[in-house]
């Protein structure tokens, strides 16, 4: 199977859409429209990842690392409760809203 090549955020603006996209698909990250047979926890995870480190540079070096742990915590818990039925998948979602925050900081800065 061929792999989908992954659409890297551009801007902050744009790392904030995909975790607002995070938000409504979490913990699995399956696309339920079918418009998206690609999507995944893996894709997601990618793009978000992605868009982080092509940002590097207008987040700071110690935004980017914070951010990108976040990133990796925000995935193990979803990994741990991919039915939605142990509370991690909420803890993830606070993780997503503290990433947020940080970006909406970053964007108020410049």
């Amino acid at each position: 199977m061929k792999t989908k090549t992954v659409r890297v955020p551009r801007d902050i603006m744009e790392i904030l859409e995909v975790l607002s996209s995070m938000l409504l698909s979490a913990p699995n990250f399956v696309d339920k429209t079918g418009y998206f047979p690609h999507r995944n926890l893996d894709y997601a995870f990618r793009q978000l990842n992605e868009g982080l480190n092509f940002n590097r540079p207008t987040l700071g070096e110690e935004r980017f690392h914070e951010l990108l742990r976040m990133s990796d915590d925000m995935r193990a818990l979803f990994e741990a409760d991919p039915e939605d039925k142990t509370g991690d998948t909420l803890k993830g979602c606070k993780i997503i809203h503290a990433m947020e925050d940080i970006l909406r900081q970053v964007r108020r800065e410049n």
